[in-house]
C-alpha cells in the first residue's frame, strides 16, 4: 500500500480550517510545529476542559483526498485544509489502517492512533456536510470518514509530493476507533 502527500496545512490558532503551506515540520512526541494542536498533552479545547493532563493522541490529522471527491459528488465543495487536517493524502486507505500503523513520510514517521471524531463545526463550515462524514450504517454502527489521527514517532519535514510508506504493526491488528 503506497500513497502520496497532496498538500500540508497548519494553523497557529484554533481555527476550523488550516492554511496550505510548502512544508510542515513534525516534532517528535509533540506534533506539527506552529500548529495549535502541537503538544505532549491534549490541545483540543473540549478535551483540555475535561482533563488537560491527557496525552495528546491527536498530534497530526490526516485526511484522504478521495473523501473530497465523494463530497463533491454529494454537492459539497471541500478543498484540502478546509476540514482542519495537517496532511492531505491520496492513494492510501487511511481509514482501513489498524491502530499502531507507522506512516513514513518525508523525514518523519507518524504512529496512527485512531479516527477523528467529526463534530458540529463541520456543519457550521458547510451546512449538511456532517451527515456525509459521519453516519450510522445498516448494522447500527457509527461510521467516521473525517480522517485519522496520529502521534509523531520521528520528527522531520513533510512536503506535497512526498511518498507515504506504510508499516503495519505485528498481528493481531485492531481497527481504528475515535480518539
Amino acid at each position: 500500500m503506497a500513497g502520496v502527500v497532496i498538500s500540508v496545512h497548519v494553523s497557529p490558532t484554533h481555527t476550523f480550517s488550516k492554511r496550505s503551506v510548502d512544508a510542515i515540520k513534525l516534532i517528535e512526541g509533540q506534533g506539527v510545529e506552529g500548529d495549535a494542536h502541537c503538544g505532549v498533552t491534549v490541545q483540543h479545547r473540549s478535551r483540555v476542559a475535561a482533563d488537560p493532563s491527557q496525552p495528546n493522541l491527536r498530534q497530526v490529522h490526516l485526511i484522504h483526498a478521495e473523501l473530497f471527491d465523494t463530497l463533491r459528488e454529494a454537492g459539497h465543495v471541500v478543498q484540502p485544509g478546509d476540514l482542519g487536517e495537517n496532511i492531505t493524502t491520496r492513494g492510501i486507505d487511511l481509514l482501513g489502517l489498524p491502530v499502531g500503523t507507522r506512516l513514513a513520510i518525508g523525514d518523519a514517521v507518524i504512529a496512527v492512533t485512531g479516527l477523528r471524531n467529526p463534530c458540529q463545526q463541520i456543519n457550521d463550515f458547510q451546512a449538511g456536510l456532517l451527515e456525509h462524514v459521519v453516519y450510522t450504517d445498516e448494522n447500527g454502527a457509527l461510521v467516521r470518514l473525517a480522517g485519522i489521527m496520529g502521534t509523531v514517532a520521528r520528527g522531520g519535514l513533510i512536503r506535497p509530493g512526498d511518498a507515504i510508506h506504510v508499516e503495519l504493526p505485528p498481528p493481531p491488528h485492531f481497527p481504528l476507533t475515535r480518539v
